[in-house]
């Protein structure tokens, strides 16, 4: 499904990627029992919760991508690698940023943020799982929470200050970095000291959750390998060695490490080389789907083969020559029908070519296959609207959002189909839902009072305005003490 690159985000951490260190025998490995370290400062309720606070407030101020296909991919591998963590005490949820800056990060209640430059630089899987399981380490071993612990000791004022600088990094590097600069100077070497404890903790923990998911642990000194080369070369090295220095001890300690396990060769999945294509076709760059595209070339593979064809046909895609695109894609899509990746590209270029009925068969279709993919649900959903079929689409998307009621392209699907059926006051509540996900409680709160006047005398649906305006405020309420 074509979505609009519309905004959003998260947030904090100067537990950005960091180079792994120390050696990798059994006994290393074991890492200390930090389950009660940082519980005077904050439980790990508390962490969910700022993190839900954190995560709002960044959906309307930085770009994160809502392509289903891609969050899909993220939260599948990232699941995957969580399930090999221990210490997990919150829910995961992984998120791709727009961004052309080589950086990932972690946050409060188990959220974890790859920006797509990243992934697009990583040349195969097991590289890009190095950095998911690095920052997943962070968030089972309570990093922020701990490093709170100590900055609550010495300078609370500090750490607030510091927190604020990172926040504004995320959506200006250049100008966040200058101001972290200037808040820590001179006054942070215990924090920097605690930093280095909890990477090396993280390094300890991610290489574990790497081998035991069964991803090759020299993924991990080739991709940094990989950073310290691009440094060499460039005016202004990658914001990863910016904050993060990458001495050549840090190497060594990584190949040590990595030596430890028994080497094996992992081929990436299919998937990771599509979501590459994907991410390149659709970035600001028009020049990085050829970029891949002629990477992927070089290399004689049946799963890069069919990347390649994928990528062209988003190519054509993007060009608008639907056509083209289809007679490129449809070699593949009659391969594999219930492939997602195919039948969104497929039914996409359906639906440009006002094939709109093809379109939903095709989707039902998968559907059948696969009943429980959010991608194909949101087609389904989207083709129906662009067939005027309101009602079966309302039906889908009720029972969408009520199972993801934290997407917010179900919410936004939704609000399009209230519209198109003249429901004013429906499609303001559905409005309602995505602003209070980007944390604009004011505004989703005044809409739903708006609403009200649209409801011609429904008192269950008036009922349900007030309910949902009284939760908003004591959720606004309740989060209104991480704004001081």
């Amino acid at each position: 499904m074509k979505t609009k690159k519309s905004i959003l985000a998260l947030l904090l951490t100067g537990l950005l990627i960091q180079p792994l260190a120390a050696s990798a025998n059994s006994t290393n490995l074991n890492l200390p029992e930090i389950g009660t370290a940082a519980v005077s400062t904050l439980s790990i309720g508390q962490e969910i919760e700022m993190g839900d606070y954190y995560l709002r407030m960044l959906r309307g101020s930085a770009p994160l991508t809502y392509d289903p296909l891609i969050s899909e991919y993220v939260n599948k591998l990232g699941g995957k690698l969580v399930a090999s963590a221990d210490s997990v005490q919150t829910p995961f949820n992984f998120f791709v940023m727009r961004s052309n800056v080589l950086n990932a990060f972690a946050f409060f209640g188990g959220n974890v943020v790859i920006h797509s430059r990243l992934i697009l630089d990583t040349d195969n899987e097991s590289q890009l799982a190095s950095v998911m399981a690095h920052e997943i380490s962070h968030v089972t071993q309570r990093h922020l929470a701990r490093a709170m612990e100590a900055q609550k000791n010495n300078s609370p004022y500090v750490w607030g200050a510091a927190l604020g600088s990172v926040l504004l990094a995320l959506a200006s590097p250049e100008a966040g970095m200058a101001a972290m600069s200037t808040t820590i100077a001179g006054s942070q070497q215990s924090m920097i000291s605690f930093t280095q404890s909890n990477e090396q903790e993280a390094d300890r923990a991610g290489m574990r959750i790497l081998t035991r998911a069964g991803f090759d642990p020299q993924a991990s000194p080739e991709f940094l390998q990989k950073l310290a080369d691009q440094a060499r070369f460039m005016s202004k090295p990658p914001e990863i060695l910016l904050t993060h220095p990458l001495p050549d001890s840090r190497l060594s300690d990584v190949r040590n490490r990595a030596n430890q396990f028994a080497q094996k060769s992992v081929a990436s999945s299919l998937d990771y080389y599509l979501v590459k294509a994907r991410i390149a076709a659709f970035s600001n760059d028009k020049s990085a789907i050829d970029r891949i595209l002629d990477e992927y070339k070089k290399t004689n593979n049946a799963q890069i083969a069919k990347a390649i064809i994928y990528g062209e046909a988003l190519s054509l895609y993007t060009k608008q020559q639907y056509q083209s695109a289809r007679s490129k894609l449809e070699p593949l899509y009659n391969q594999d029908s219930t492939n997602i990746w195919y039948v969104d590209l497929m039914t996409d270029l359906d639906l440009e070519l006002n094939q709109k009925t093809q379109a939903i068969e095709r989707l039902q279709a998968a559907i059948k296959a696969n009943p429980s993919s959010q991608v194909l649900q949101l087609n389904l959903a989207n083709a129906y609207i662009q067939n005027k079929d309101y009602q079966r689409a309302s039906s889908l998307l009720h029972r969408y959002t009520h199972a993801n009621n934290s997407d917010i392209n179900g919410w936004e699907l939704l609000a399009t189909v209230y519209s198109a059926q003249r429901l004013r006051a429906e499609e303001m509540s559905a409005r309602a839902e995505v602003l209070a996900l980007q944390g604009q409680f004011a505004q989703a709160i005044n809409l739903l009072t708006n609403a009200k006047s649209y409801t011609k005398d429904n008192q269950i649906l008036l009922a349900r305005l007030d309910a949902r305006a009284a939760q908003l405020q004591q959720l606004q309420q309740r989060y209104a003490t991480y704004q001081r």
